[in-house]
């Protein structure tokens, strides 16, 4: 597992509302360039998150377009572990990867109290290869960013 820790100013129970209804994760959640709407959120374990990505900057439309990948795609992830406020934890099903088959990919989201802020700590299980972990690991220490500057 990769490890991205960053701290943020909110408290835990802040960032948790945050990472876990619709309108907190559609405030953040998405990287750098594309938008994210929330389709289902069913915060139990066993329960969904589904949300749609789409690119709305041109250098990721370009790159979408160039690897034949969709502007939109609709994402499914599976909570394995809800521990209100301090861990959360789902699978990722990767259905999005030309030409490879479809698979599950896990994180495991801790939030610490650290002085008047919050500790986030991500647990990323590795992609199929060392190219797509490698977006996989910036998307989200982008996304860390816009949930730091959110609360800022």
């Amino acid at each position: 597992m990769d490890i991205i820790e960053r701290t943020v100013a909110g408290s835990p129970e802040r960032i948790w509302q945050l990472w876990t209804t619709p309108a907190g994760i559609g405030a953040w959640w998405a990287p750098d360039g594309f938008r994210t709407d929330v389709d289902k959120l069913d915060l139990t374990v066993g329960g969904e998150l589904v949300y749609t990505m789409t690119a709305t900057a041109p250098e990721q439309v370009a790159f979408l377009q160039q690897n034949g990948i969709p502007l939109s795609t609709r994402s499914r992830k599976v909570f394995t572990e809800v521990d209100r406020p301090r861990r959360l934890a789902y699978r990722s099903v990767v259905d999005f990867v030309p030409d490879h088959e479809p698979y599950d990919q896990l994180t495991v989201v801790d939030l610490e109290p650290e002085g008047t802020g919050t500790r986030v700590v991500m647990h990323v299980e590795p992609m199929h290869d060392a190219v797509w972990t490698e977006r996989l690991l910036a998307g989200r220490a982008n996304e860390l960013e816009n949930l730091a500057h959110l609360v800022d």
